[in-house]
């Protein structure tokens, strides 16, 4: 994610991820900066279908911190991304 902001010249202060669901979550810039969230577009080398979390998935790295197994960062994730809104 951090990789795609800078790409795209993105500024504010969080993004609005949409799922094709419309489940909403807000999402702080600074995450981005701090973790290495992810934007999945591929597990385990192949396409992800909507029938399975894609086509895209934004996930943080829960494994790499105890403080990332929280129920607000778990909200913040999000499946079947069909929109990235910059705020």
């Amino acid at each position: 994610m951090r990789t795609l902001l800078r790409a795209v010249e993105a500024s504010g202060e969080r993004v609005v991820a949409i799922a094709l669901n419309d489940y909403t979550t807000e999402i702080p810039i600074a995450d981005f900066e701090q973790y290495d969230v992810l934007l999945a577009l591929k597990r385990d080398g192949a396409y992800m279908p909507v029938r399975d979390k894609g086509p895209l998935f934004i996930v943080y790295p829960f494994d790499s911190s105890p403080e990332l197994q929280a129920q607000k960062f778990y909200n913040r994730s999000a499946w079947q991304l069909a929109q990235l809104v910059v705020q």
